[in-house]
């Protein structure tokens, strides 16, 4: 974990999904990730816990650049 921090690796994110009629629990995920409208970005810090909400809601967002 300390190690991306200091070389500053992110990643932006894309929501290119409606979350209407989705689960509760992917609805959040894209909140967590702080996406709540169509073609939201967002630059994260690329960690394994930001990698695995990405996983859990990949049909909902596109990764659209990662440093």
């Amino acid at each position: 974990m300390a190690k991306n921090e200091q070389t500053g690796k992110t990643i932006t994110v894309e929501q290119t999904g409606s979350p209407l009629r989705r689960p509760a629990d992917q609805r959040q995920t894209l909140v967590g990730l702080g996406l709540n409208k169509m073609h939201r970005r967002r630059t994260l810090e690329d960690t394994p816990a930001v990698r695995g909400m990405i996983a859990k809601v990949s049909h909902l967002v596109r990764v659209v650049d990662g440093q």
